[in-house]
């Protein structure tokens, strides 16, 4: 006999929402298969967007113990949080060889036709994919013609201050403590003010002076 795993949620517990309307119309949908439940998961006042929810959690451990055959759900939005999470636990479930029902949406896995609809969402989580990489490369030509700087912001170093301070013999990290920078921007600040003092000579020179 197929066995089946009831997963329900709702996104509040003050009693205005009762997870058991989904799980009405879930038993009675298993019953009309001669499905046999295994196990009930619902989780009671967590939002869909949190990526941790105690049932969900539970019902993933059980679907990769093999507990069961088939998840069945009240509707997508009651299991994922996003596209990207239904594609990759549908991918997950596929995997091992754990089908999928969404009753409200008419998404059944344990059908051919069910199974061609897996394919399209999986196509628009990557067609979504797509277009969000193409919005963040526009987004970065922009910036850049208009002359912004992109990556980190270029840190400020006082050579006066590094001049103080190692006139005062204080040693690198002393310095770059003080400065509150660390000690490899200091030794590149360092090194190309040498450089800029001694041309190609001044590389040995820093390097040199880093060993103190």
């Amino acid at each position: 006999m197929t066995r089946v795993a009831l997963y329900a949620r709702v996104s509040t517990a003050n009693g205005h929402q009762d997870p058991e309307m989904q799980l009405r119309e879930l038993r009675e949908f298993v019953e009309r298969r001669s499905w046999q439940i295994t196990g009930e998961y619902v989780d009671r006042g967590v939002s869909g967007s949190k990526d941790r929810r105690p049932a969900l959690d539970q019902m993933m451990a059980a679907a990769q113990g093999r507990k069961f055959d088939v998840l069945l759900v009240w509707k997508l939005d009651r299991f994922a949080r996003s596209l990207k999470h239904l594609v990759n636990a549908l991918a997950e479930f596929e995997a091992l060889g754990i089908a999928f029902v969404s009753l409200r949406d008419n998404l059944d896995l344990t059908t051919p036709a069910g199974r061609l609809m897996f394919q399209i969402i999986g196509a628009m989580a990557e067609f979504e994919r797509a277009l969000i990489q193409e919005r963040v490369r526009a987004g970065l030509r922009n910036a850049k013609a208009k002359g912004v700087r992109l990556g980190r912001p270029r840190i400020f170093v006082s050579e006066s201050r590094i001049d103080a301070l190692r006139g005062s013999g204080a040693s690198w990290r002393t310095i770059a403590k003080e400065l509150g920078i660390s000690l490899g921007t200091l030794h590149r600040t360092a090194q190309g003010r040498t450089k800029k003092r001694y041309g190609d000579f001044g590389t040995g020179l820093a390097e040199s002076d880093h060993a103190l």
